[in-house]
């Protein structure tokens, strides 16, 4: 039976815990930083979210039992790239020139190299940093300037992750499922590809493209896992702490769990058996951590870039009792809770006491927190839509880390949350789900323009309250508006978006 009021009931476990100073965290001994970013995980995906889970994740259920568990946590888009884009600057991704979508694996740079990153930040102020995984924000291959087909794949690329502030970077240029797929290890390509590989169709797909020989893509998450223990290994324990941006290829298509792990969920799905593998791999990044004996120095974040994928089989899923949106409308790609609301720990053993917290966050505050962490200021051109996590990791008030939240979805439209009020600025869906724009437009066309839900009283939001609440319409509408004109949602001197100053989705303003 879905608990409809469940999200808003949860009481806070601790009202003491704090992150204070202790000898291994000094002035001259700043923490590690390790962010785990799962690729297309749902919320109901992880046991610890999801007390009807089907799934078990014991290690990233350890991982919450340890740390700060956030139930009402969102990415800043229903999708890969945006999310990500959002993670890295602290910036709304709609801010940026790609106005909905994603890229593909020989799309150019989202990121300018004037803009400053979470990484370059850390970087300027001490840190070792490191991308391992999917990077998916594009680069610059050589010879792209005369077609996909004319890339130079022996000669480096130019405007990725090491322009951004990453000492090493190792990973591949799109999504598991977009060519070329090639392994670059700072800014060269390890191999030349010189075949061509497909998946047509099924949960294993995979598109058409050049695929080098070191480039399985069954091993690419225990590659990704191997490559990330190795960073840590060699960066434990020295003069510079390091900063480990972790972005998994998985659970997302094509979805190849590895045969150790095939068929071990019981659900007769491979892609619940790919969320073991996982939960595996987030358990060696723990592991390793213990290993070198600085879990206690270490910050660690876990997350997923947005809500599960259609992909997962919803359907069949169902038949065994599991729904990896948990009590959420919608999937990925949706501006419904399912799209975007997303698990998000923190853990920092003897510096955050465990606790479950309802406070509203989003993915671009990773930004603002290490700031604030590490009590170093940066400007007001900097990270505008990022509010540090420290009071809500501290758990020592009520009072809210935001005033609201801007949700996007695939094909670029919005939605603002403030309190247990959310407005979707659209009729439909937003991306996948039922009524989807352009599969569904007669219908659309019936509904209201804008939807407004309670979620304290409607989590599933099935009551469209946008005509009993005029005023809240007008009230949210404006303070989307504002946020959009201002360029920030955080305080400071304005600021202005990338792109045009005006897109479609944004007609409202023009009223």
């Amino acid at each position: 039976m879905i608990i409809k009021n469940l999200l808003w009931s949860l009481t806070i476990i601790s009202m003491t815990a704090c992150v204070t100073p202790t000898p291994s965290t000094t002035e001259n001994s700043k923490p590690n930083i390790v962010f785990i970013l799962a690729d297309d995980l749902g919320y109901g995906d992880v046991s610890s979210f999801n007390e009807n889970s089907k799934i078990q994740t014991p290690n990233i259920d350890q991982l919450a039992q340890q740390g700060v568990r956030f139930t009402d946590a969102h990415t800043s888009s229903a999708v890969c790239t945006p999310t990500r884009y959002g993670i890295l600057t602290g910036r709304y991704n709609w801010r940026s020139t790609l106005k909905k979508g994603v890229l593909n694996g020989y799309s150019e740079a989202l990121i300018p190299r004037e803009r400053e990153t979470v990484a370059s930040f850390l970087q300027k102020n001490g840190y070792q940093t490191g991308c391992i995984g999917k990077w998916h924000l594009g680069w610059t291959w050589n010879s792209i300037e005369k077609g996909n087909n004319s890339v130079d794949f022996s000669k480096k690329i130019t405007g990725g992750p090491t322009t951004l502030g990453f000492d090493y970077f190792y990973g591949f240029c799109g999504s598991l499922d977009m060519p070329p797929y090639v392994w670059v290890e700072n800014d060269a390509p390890t191999m030349v590809p010189t075949k061509t590989t497909v998946r047509e169709k099924g949960q294993d797909f995979w598109r058409e493209g050049l695929t080098s020989d070191d480039f399985d893509h069954e091993l690419v998450l225990n590659n990704i896992a191997d490559k990330a223990k190795t960073f840590i290994h060699t960066r434990a324990n020295k003069e510079k702490p390091f900063f480990l941006y972790l972005p998994l290829s998985a659970p997302h298509t094509p979805i190849l769990p590895t045969p150790g792990f095939q068929g071990k969920s019981g659900l007769e799905n491979p892609y619940a058996d790919f969320v073991l593998m996982v939960d595996h791999i987030v358990g060696e990044i723990s592991q390793q951590l213990e290993e070198e004996q600085i879990t206690n120095n270490t910050i660690l974040f876990f997350t997923s870039d947005n809500g599960c994928s259609p992909m997962a089989n919803f359907e069949q899923l169902a038949t065994k009792g599991h729904n990896p949106s948990y009590v959420f409308r919608g999937t990925k790609a949706d501006i419904f809770e399912g799209g975007h609301r997303v698990p998000y720990i923190v853990q920092f053993p003897n510096k955050i006491k465990p606790a479950i917290s309802n406070q509203m966050v989003c993915t671009t505050d990773l930004f603002a927190t290490v700031a604030d962490l590490l009590g170093i200021a940066y400007g007001d051109n900097v990270a505008e839509d990022s509010f540090s996590l420290l009071p809500a990791l501290k758990i020592e008030s009520g009072k809210p880390v935001r005033e609201a939240i801007v949700h996007h979805s695939i094909n670029g439209m919005f939605a603002i949350r403030k309190g247990e009020w959310k407005l979707a600025l659209c009729p439909g869906s937003g991306g996948w789900s039922y009524p989807r724009p352009g599969k569904d437009d007669e219908v659309l066309k019936q509904l209201p323009q804008v939807q407004l839900y309670n979620l304290k009283n409607d989590i599933e939001e099935q009551s469209n309250l946008q005509a009993e609440h005029p005023e809240i319409v007008k009230e949210y509408r404006d303070l989307l508006s504002d946020y959009i004109e201002k360029g920030r949602s955080t305080a400071g001197s304005p600021q202005t978006n990338d792109g045009p100053g005006k897109w479609p989705q944004l007609n409202w303003l023009d009223e």
